[in-house]
């Protein structure tokens, strides 16, 4: 009976053994990936009709444009059922036209201006311009025209307006499928736009008289200022792939349709970023500012279905250190991306834009919230 106890020993000494090293092996490679992520995701607003840009107001409510022609506005986290404001004829919502950019006065708390870009009829001519609104409880019109008559049409439109850190209106319009319009510098098509917020054009431009502040696009959707040296970036959709991430400097001329992607021409700018034979249909952007994700470029992705994440070098502006990509067909199409104040990361997806696959709740608007260490 003896040898029996034996085993019995030997096999206990021999298991409380493979118990301590099996309590030794570091566990992080079998956590669930929601827990190494640095951001909780949460569904903000749903069963929205095509929302294409916001901003974020200093009392924490949330505007943003739905392409049909309506602002609408988050309030404590709730949806208001009426909109800001309703765009009735000759607004038209055709194709990739309608209801596009939009972004708050620096100084809305007090003087409650707003901009926006849509798309409108003329006759038989198609036409964007540039609005201000302002807005008192929750309701607001129109106060003023700022820009008119950029050639539309139903595709090609670009329609993104922002702020830069300068407090300049900055707005990208499309070649209005017309190519060479890009090239033609007294057009407004095919461009990156700078002027006043009262409408006015800077002394400063590099064209004398001209909003125009770049050429040689052909449908800009996304600018963003990097945070520490203030420099602007630019996305663009490609012709047939071969989409872009530029360095965008006054005066310059961005090739199309004379040259895209990797092909170069003298006097003209190449990307610091292209798809190749891929196609991104990159939209909206921003640069993160705080949080895990401090001075990385987001890009939002509609035909990649994807959030492009891209590490550039500070001190070489035109120096891409990192490219990487996250939600690969998670959320589908994705029009734009937004940084709060607060940190927290908004996606506006676009499954309902008449090109995309909508999913149970499309659109949406999705935050990611930074969690605390």
């Amino acid at each position: 009976m003896m040898w029996k106890k034996w085993v019995v020993c030997v096999l206990t000494l021999i298991l409380s053994i493979a118990v301590m090293a099996c309590e030794a092996i570091p566990a992080k490679e079998s956590l669930p990936a929601q827990q190494t992520f640095p951001y909780r995701m949460e569904v903000l607003a749903d069963q929205l009709d095509v929302p294409w840009a916001m901003d974020i107001a200093s009392d924490g409510r949330i505007l943003f444009t739905e392409r049909p022609g309506r602002v609408r506005v988050i309030q404590s986290g709730k949806l208001l059922p009426e909109p800001l404001i309703s765009f009735p004829a000759p607004f038209i919502s055709e194709g990739e036209g309608g209801l596009l950019g939009l972004v708050l006065d620096p100084d809305f708390a007090n003087n409650q201006y707003l901009y926006v870009y849509h798309t409108y009829k003329e006759g038989d001519a198609t036409f964007n311009r540039v609005l201000r609104l302002r807005e008192v409880n929750n309701a607001a019109q129109i106060d003023k025209v700022l820009l008119d008559k950029i050639p539309g049409s139903s595709i090609h439109n670009g329609g993104r307006i922002k702020i830069g850190p300068d407090q300049r209106l900055y707005i990208t319009t499309g070649d209005a499928h017309e190519p060479m319009l890009a090239q033609d510098q007294t057009s407004l098509a095919g461009k990156i736009l700078r002027i006043n917020l009262d409408g006015t054009i800077p002394a400063d431009n590099p064209f004398s008289g001209s909003p125009v502040y770049s050429y040689g696009h052909r449908n800009p959707q996304g600018i963003a200022w990097y945070p520490d040296t203030g420099i602007l970036y630019s996305s663009e959709h490609g012709q047939t792939a071969h989409d872009e991430i530029n360095r965008i400097e006054p005066g310059a001329n961005y090739g199309w349709p004379i040259i895209s992607g990797e092909q170069q021409k003298e006097g003209m700018k190449t990307p610091l970023l292209q798809s190749g034979d891929t196609t991104w249909a990159p939209s909206g952007m921003t640069f993160v500012s705080r949080g895990p994700w401090k001075g990385q470029l987001l890009v939002a992705n509609l035909r990649g279905q994807q959030l492009q994440k891209i590490s550039l070098d500070v001190s070489r502006p035109d120096t891409v250190l990192e490219a990487a990509t996250l939600f690969q067909d998670e959320f589908g199409r994705l029009r734009d991306v937004v940084e709060g104040k607060d940190g927290t990361i908004y996606l506006l997806t676009n499954n309902r834009d008449g090109r995309g696959n909508p999913r149970e709740g499309d659109d949406k608007i999705i935050r990611l919230v930074p969690i605390q260490p």
